[in-house]
């Protein structure tokens, strides 16, 4: 790439007023030379637009005309956006002015390197990682996602464990830098998803046509969360049980896909006997639902085009069950987790 690549940082925002005009104002403190910030809008119906007008006139807004989701939502935006590296940003992260260079210097050492975040920790908590993202993704041998510095609800405080960069299986949505290339290559994000691991969909997906996604230590984002869905959200339930589902089918070779995704149907059955013994009756509905879903629309076409689907030995994986080492062996920590058991 000659000269100073392109950025675009890009916000989707829906009724996210509030959070644009706290979040925003340390945006546009961010310092690179070749740099576009825009907000994709997904429809709103609240101040945003008049907002983003009035206080914020240096910052493109594209409109789409209704609320696509994340997934509809990005896609549409960023067919309108021309940059050498997208930055897809949540409305709710504070970010520092010199947070972008540790990342593009780190992605343009590479050329296979396609996907990269900064470290991700708490706004609320300011020591502690947060939830989705912290280290750097991955994922376990039963599609179960979690993070260096995240397992399951166990957030860990930063302490220094962290700080070397390297190669991770997934990169949060939250504070995602990706090559305009390979966005396009990978066809953007599967829309079946709506939201929720659609970006761990997008990086499997790169992963399995040979690029690397990564994890920059050297920059670091801080982020609110449940900007949009809160954690007690049995639509949010939904949507992690069926797309964890539509992850599996999505990228894992036929019948390697049928003997994991039977053993998470029973494991799902375990969650929902536990949600209905917390008296969550509406997040056991939620996962009963996912499933229905799941299998009613199991073979509705993906917008994003076809490609390889590998059976392991992708950096990131993890080859023992991260439930069992986590519940039953009580691993509550990453730096508990053998190496030995990460491809």
């Amino acid at each position: 790439m000659s000269g100073t690549p392109k950025v675009a940082i890009v916000i989707l925002n829906w009724n996210g007023a509030k959070h644009l005009s706290e979040f925003l104002p340390s945006v546009m403190t961010s310092v690179w030379p070749n740099l576009e910030i825009i907000v994709g809008d997904n429809a709103s119906t609240d101040n945003s637009i008049e907002l983003l007008q009035r206080d914020f006139p240096t910052v493109r807004i594209i409109k789409n005309e209704q609320n696509y989701g994340f997934t509809g939502g990005y896609n549409r935006v960023l067919q309108q956006v021309e940059a050498d590296y997208f930055i897809l940003l949540n409305s709710d992260v504070e970010v520092f002015p010199g947070w972008i260079a540790p990342v593009i210097d780190l992605m343009e050492s590479d050329e296979l390197i396609a996907v990269a975040a900064p470290k991700i920790k708490s706004y609320t908590q300011k020591t502690f990682f947060e939830h989705a993202g912290a280290a750097g993704g991955f994922i376990d041998s039963l599609g179960y996602p979690f993070c260096r510095g995240r397992i399951f609800y166990e957030v860990e405080e930063d302490m220094g464990q962290y700080e070397q960069s390297g190669e991770v299986f997934w990169a949060s949505g939250a504070s995602m830098f990706i090559k305009k290339k390979y966005w396009d290559e990978a066809g953007g994000f599967d829309e079946r998803f709506f939201a929720h691991m659609e970006e761990i969909d997008l990086c499997w997906r790169l992963k399995n046509r040979g690029y690397k996604v990564m994890y920059c230590a050297e920059s670091e984002v801080f982020h609110l969360g449940g900007g949009t869905l809160n954690t007690e959200n049995p639509f949010k339930t939904y949507l992690n049980f069926r797309n964890n589902l539509l992850l599996l089918k999505n990228n894992l070779p036929y019948w390697k896909s049928v003997s994991v995704i039977s053993a998470r149907l029973w494991l799902d059955a375990v969650a929902m006997a536990r949600f209905m013994g917390e008296g969550k009756r509406k997040d056991a509905w939620a996962v009963s639902k996912a499933h229905q879903n799941f299998f009613r629309h199991i073979f509705r076409k993906s917008n994003t085009p076809g490609g390889k689907k590998l059976t392991g030995k992708l950096k990131g994986m993890y080859t023992a069950a991260i439930i069992v080492d986590f519940f039953v062996k009580k691993k509550h920590h990453f730096d508990q987790l053998d190496p030995e058991d990460f491809y």
